[in-house]
């Protein structure tokens, strides 16, 4: 993480072990994407810590110990594109653009993408692009896709979405009701179990919401 403290940073790193994570790959994404660049201004301390912390919205920033293990699911490629459903803050996109060689990410509250645009254009990050969109329509423009990752809980995989995946592709998303929900890869038919988690439901269509004061 840029300008972080090497300790601070070392021991995060660790924790990120002793929670679960340990891809290399997905290790070194999250170790090279700031998470405080991406955590609300007031909860910046926070940042560094495996927690989820509030966003606007009544949204929520996924604990980094739970994105390094959707990104070890996901299993993207260095060719890759990959089609992100719930921007939220930003992070994990910017995390998917260290292993990936295209992220499209999707948010449907208008005020969340254009932050999060503000932060990918803040670090330079050329290789994504945020839209306002109604995830369970995916992103047909830039279709198909390598990889799908969804960001919020489903009780089956959207049928328009699966559409819009490469013969062979990999889907990772929370599966069932909130109280049984599992994050599942979806491959050809075939649906893996990596343990339970917990997320809000997947919401239909668009809010253009106004920017809070």
């Amino acid at each position: 993480m840029n300008g972080a403290d090497p300790a601070r940073l070392m021991r995060f790193v660790l924790e990120m072990r002793q929670a679960g994570v340990t891809d290399a790959r997905a290790l070194a994404a999250l170790e090279r994407t700031p998470r405080t660049l991406y955590a609300p201004a007031h909860l910046e301390g926070l940042a560094m810590d495996d927690m989820a912390l509030p966003l606007a919205h009544a949204q929520t920033m996924t604990k980094p110990s739970l994105v390094g293990r959707m990104i070890a699911a996901l299993g993207a490629g260095e060719e890759e594109t990959v089609l992100e459903i719930g921007t939220g803050s930003g992070f994990q996109s910017a995390a998917l653009t260290t292993v990936a060689h295209k992220v499209v990410t999707l948010d449907r509250i208008a005020p969340l993408v254009s932050d999060a645009r503000a932060r990918f254009g803040a670090a330079r990050l050329m290789r994504v692009f945020a839209h306002c969109a109604d995830g369970f329509d995916g992103w047909e423009q830039d279709a198909p896709y390598d990889r799908i990752i969804i960001n919020a809980g489903v009780f089956e995989l959207p049928r328009v979405v699966l559409a819009q995946l490469k013969p062979g592709g990999v889907l990772v998303a929370p599966l069932g009701p909130v109280e049984q929900q599992r994050l599942a890869r979806y491959r050809d038919g075939e649906v893996e179990d990596f343990g339970p988690v917990r997320f809000q439901p997947l919401e239909r269509g668009v809010e253009q919401v106004m920017q809070e004061p």
